[in-house]
């Protein structure tokens, strides 16, 4: 999925053997990038960057199970970029390795998370208005999700001809993230997303951490998993 606005695109494709949706945002000029939910494929991330010549500078990240940031080390060491996560997944984080051993691979340790990602803390990607106060018209704004993970997020812009949510695994097309793994609780995970992503303007367009995209409008009416 590709989506412009003035200078800013967006780019999403799946990434790994869970078919993750990675989502690059970079200035077609300057090509300062953020990369949402890197996974666990560096590989297909690079060869992009080195295609559009992109200066990434963070990695942000909707939660922390290998299938979103497994080889989000390996892009730090490639691009000097900055690792992002809310603090609550640190747990997660550390078990990198473990986590990678039950996705047959190998990941020797988990480089320190350089900042830990507050909610509604802003996230810069109109890089033409130098000095502007940070809104969601120029920014991805964070929305700590907790359910999924303790530590999951969601990231809102405005910026585009409809407003944006990355919702990770908190919210898909017809149905909702798992609860069953470590840190998930399936109460929290409602709660979220009936205390947050209701609120926003129902032509929002989703794009999930897996699968096709959406729109609140829908999934506030015929998603299963949330009309109780």
């Amino acid at each position: 999925m590709r989506r412009q606005a003035n200078q800013i695109i967006i780019e999403s494709f799946p990434v790994g053997s869970f078919a993750c949706n990675c989502s690059i945002i970079y200035h077609a000029t300057t090509k300062d990038a953020i990369i949402i939910d890197p996974g666990n494929d560096a590989k297909i991330i690079l060869d992009f960057i080195n295609k559009y010549s992109l200066n990434v500078k963070k990695l942000i990240h909707t939660h922390a199970h290998f299938d979103h940031i497994g080889h989000s080390d390996q892009l730090r060491k490639k691009t000097g970029a900055t690792i992002h996560l809310q603090k609550d997944d640190l747990f997660l984080y550390n078990l990198l390795p473990q986590q990678a051993l039950f996705f047959g691979e190998t990941v020797l340790s988990a480089d320190p998370v350089d900042a830990f990602i507050e909610d509604n803390e802003l996230f810069k990607i109109d890089y033409n208005k130098k000095g502007a106060i940070k809104t969601v018209a120029n920014s991805l704004e964070t929305l700590h999700t907790p359910g999924h993970t303790p530590g999951s997020c969601c990231f809102y812009t405005e910026f585009f001809e409809q407003p944006l949510l990355f919702s990770g695994d908190t919210l898909f097309s017809q149905s909702i993230g798992r609860t069953d793994l470590p840190g998930g609780d399936s109460d929290l995970i409602l709660k979220s997303i009936k205390k947050r992503l209701w609120q926003l303007p129902e032509e929002t367009i989703c794009i999930p951490g897996h699968g096709p995209t959406t729109n609140i409008y829908r999934e506030k009416k015929t998603n299963p998993f949330l009309q109780t």
